[in-house]
């Protein structure tokens, strides 16, 4: 009996990670930046300020590499600019929000930078450690129960006005 022949797999060329693309941005000459910008855009540059360029195309490439792992996304702001249009104000977040995959979260508590790490499959991974929650991570951090989306500042504290509304409620 023979065992299956592996794929030759020597001249396969891995395209480089997202992170590496950003990190190559300034040293590219300005006249790749230029046509990456062409190709990721479809138009001409809208100016010549090197720094907006670099943030606009590095964000990009965030975009096109991670809508691959979350349509839903695309579908929810969708949602959200209808809203927005239809009634002119913007409605809260959907409670199940989640950031996109890859976004870097970080937060300083007690002068040490905590970076917190969405993956794909919608977990958490802070410390080489999984987490399906931030606010598990909070507690982590702190000692204390706290609120992830508050804590890495994905949520706003409560106004005066609606913590007294809350607080005339119960």
């Amino acid at each position: 009996m023979s065992t299956p022949a592996k794929p030759n797999t020597s001249n396969f060329i891995a395209p480089p990670s997202v992170a590496s693309q950003i990190a190559q941005l300034p040293e590219l000459p300005m006249p790749e930046i230029k046509s990456l910008w062409q190709r990721l855009f479809g138009n001409n540059v809208p100016n010549h300020n090197r720094q907006f360029l670099e943030r606009r195309i590095a964000y990009r490439l965030q975009e096109v590499e991670f809508r691959k792992f979350d349509a839903a996304l695309l579908d929810r702001n969708k949602r959200r600019i209808a809203s927005l249009l239809e009634t002119g104000k913007i409605k809260k977040r959907d409670r199940d929000y989640r950031p996109p995959a890859g976004t870097l979260l970080t937060r300083e508590y007690q002068g040490i930078e905590h970076r917190v790490i969405v993956t794909q499959d919608g977990q958490y991974d802070f410390q080489g450690r999984m987490y399906p929650s931030l606010s598990m991570i909070a507690r982590e951090i702190t000692g204390t129960r706290w609120s992830g989306p508050l804590f890495f500042g994905l949520k706003a504290l409560a106004s005066p006005k609606t913590a007294a509304r809350r607080g005339a409620q119960r």
